[in-house]
C-alpha cells in the first residue's frame, strides 16, 4: 500500500491537470474585465491572503485525526462518541451562525472561527478524553463559521464597498475553489511529512495549523474593513424553512438526498482510517489522494456542463449516488472479516471522493434553483438535522466487539442507505425533467472546493 498510495496520487494529479486544461479550452471566451482591473485584483488578493492560510489550517486535521485519538488508545466506541460530538456541535452552529455572523460582524466572526479551531487543535495536544472531546465540539462550531463568515465579508465588501460588477463575483469563488483543491492536496502531504516522515506523531499537523491561523488573524486585523449584514430572528428563520419544505416536495426530496447522501461522506470520514492504516498506508498522501480525486470530480462536472457535453446537474447528482452505491457495494467484500483487500478499499474511497467532487456542485446548482433566497437558510438548517442524526446513529450503533465485522456492517448500512438516496434521485427526477429552470445554460458553471 505504501508505493501504491503514492502512484494514486501522482496519477490523479496528473488527471486533475488534464481536466482543468479541457475546462479551460472550453470555456467561452471571457467578456470579463476584473483581471485587467487593478483594484479588483487588488482586492482580491488581499481576501485571498487571509482566507487560504485559514483554509490550510483546517484541512491539516484532516489526514491524522482519528490516528490521534487512536495513538491515545481510546477504543472506537470512545472515538465515535468524540465524532458525534462534532457533529452535534456543528448542527448546533449551523442553527446560530447566520445571525451570530449578522450581529457580531463578519470580520470578527472570521477572528471568532481563527480562535475556536486553534483552541480545537490545542485540544489535541491533551490526552484527556474530555478534553479531546471539548476540542472536537469547538471544531464543530468552527465549521460553519469558515466558509459563511469570510465569504459574506467578501461578497459585501465586493457589492457595498468596492462596488464591483456582480459578474465579477463567481470569478474569485471560482478561482478560490480551485485554489483550496490545491491546498488541500498540500495539506495532506505537509502532515504526512510532519507526522511520518519526520516522526514527529499525529498531532504535529495540529500544532503547525495554528500558526497559520495566528497569520489570518493577523492579516484579518490589518487589513480587513468590518462590516455586517441584517439576517432574520432564529424562530423566523426555521418556521420559514419548515414551510418550504412542506409545501414543495421537490424540495423535501432534495433535503432526503442531501441527508443520506451526506450522511455516508460523514461515516466515511471516520472509517477509512482504520480501514487503511493497519496496512502501513501513509494516511496524509491517502488522504491527498482523495482530495485530488474530488478536485478532479469537480473539474469533471465543469467540463461535462460545459458547452461541449451538455450534461445537466440532474443527471450528474444521479450518476454521482450510483458510483457511491458501487463503491460501498465494493466495500462490504474487501472488508470483510479475515478478507481485508486493502488496495481495493483504497480505490473504492477515491470512487467516493470523485463522485463527491461531482455532487457537490451539482446539489449546489440545484437547491438554489428549488429553494427560494430568503429561505435557504432556514431550508438549509433542517437539512442538517437529519444529516447529522444518520451519521451520530450509524456510528453510535452499529460499532460491536469484533472491529472489522462492525465496519462491514457500517459499510452494508451505508450501502442500503446510498440506495434510498438513488431511489429519492429518480422520484425527483420525475417531478422536475421538463422543468426548464432546472436545466444549466451551457454557459453556466459551478465552482466548487474539495469536500471530504
Amino acid at each position: 500500500m505504501l508505493l501504491t498510495a503514492y502512484f494514486v496520487l501522482v496519477g490523479l494529479l496528473a488527471l486533475w491537470a488534464v481536466l482543468e486544461f479541457s475546462v479551460c479550452h472550453s470555456k467561452p471566451p471571457a467578456t470579463s474585465s476584473s483581471s485587467g482591473n487593478p483594484a479588483f485584483r487588488s482586492f482580491q488578493y488581499a481576501f485571498y491572503r487571509a482566507y487560504f492560510p485559514a483554509l490550510a489550517a483546517d484541512w491539516l486535521q484532516g489526514p491524522y485525526l482519528y490516528k490521534l485519538y487512536h495513538h491515545y488508545h481510546f477504543l472506537e466506541g470512545q472515538i465515535a462518541i468524540i465524532y458525534v460530538c462534532g457533529f452535534g456541535a456543528s448542527v448546533l452552529s449551523g442553527l446560530v451562525s447566520a445571525p451570530l455572523t449578522g450581529r457580531l460582524g463578519r470580520r470578527k466572526s472570521c477572528i471568532l472561527f481563527c480562535f475556536l479551531l486553534a483552541g480545537c487543535y490545542l485540544c489535541k495536544l491533551s490526552q484527556d478524553y474530555f478534553v479531546l472531546l471539548t476540542g472536537r465540539v469547538l471544531g464543530g462550531f468552527s465549521s460553519s463559521l469558515l466558509f459563511s463568515s469570510f465569504e459574506a465579508w467578501y461578497g459585501h465588501e465586493h457589492a457595498e464597498h468596492h462596488d464591483f460588477p456582480a459578474e465579477w463575483l463567481p470569478h474569485t469563488f471560482s478561482q478560490a475553489a480551485t485554489w483550496n483543491g490545491a491546498i488541500a492536496v498540500i495539506a495532506g502531504v505537509t502532515a504526512n511529512a510532519c507526522a511520518e516522515w519526520l516522526g514527529l506523531g499525529p498531532a504535529s499537523p495540529s500544532v503547525l495549523a495554528v500558526p497559520l491561523l495566528v497569520l489570518s488573524i493577523a492579516l484579518v486585523v490589518r487589513e480587513w474593513d468590518e462590516n455586517h449584514g441584517q439576517s432574520a430572528g432564529f424562530t423566523r428563520t426555521c418556521g420559514d424553512g419548515l414551510r418550504c419544505l412542506l409545501r414543495d416536495r421537490r424540495v423535501l426530496l432534495l433535503g432526503a438526498i442531501q441527508a443520506l447522501f451526506e450522511s455516508v461522506v460523514y461515516i466515511f470520514i471516520f472509517l477509512w482510517t482504520p480501514v487503511l492504516d493497519p496496512h502501513n498506508t501513509p494516511l496524509g498522501i491517502a488522504f491527498s489522494s482523495f482530495m485530488a480525486a474530488n478536485a478532479a470530480g469537480s473539474s469533471l462536472y465543469r467540463l461535462g456542463t460545459s458547452k461541449k457535453y451538455h450534461l445537466q446537474p440532474m443527471h450528474v447528482l444521479c450518476l454521482s449516488v450510483l458510483m457511491v452505491f458501487f463503491s460501498l457495494f465494493m466495500l462490504t467484500f474487501s472488508t470483510g472479516p479475515g478478507q481485508e483487500r486493502p488496495t481495493e478499499s483504497f480505490l473504492a474511497f477515491l470512487l467516493i471522493e470523485l463522485a463527491c467532487g461531482l455532487y457537490f456542485p451539482a446539489m449546489g446548482f440545484l437547491r438554489r434553483r428549488l429553494i427560494p433566497e430568503k429561505e435557504q437558510t432556514g431550508v438549509l438548517n433542517w437539512f442538517r438535522v437529519p444529516l447529522n442524526l444518520l451519521a451520530g446513529l450509524g456510528l453510535l450503533v452499529l460499532h460491536d466487539t469484533d472491529h472489522q465485522t462492525g465496519t462491514r456492517n457500517m459499510f452494508s448500512l451505508c450501502a442500503f442507505t446510498m440506495l434510498l438516496a438513488l431511489l429519492s434521485v429518480v422520484s425527483l427526477f420525475s417531478l422536475v425533467r421538463n422543468d426548464p429552470e432546472l436545466r444549466l445554460p451551457s454557459s453556466e458553471t459551478e465552482a466548487s472546493g474539495p469536500e471530504i
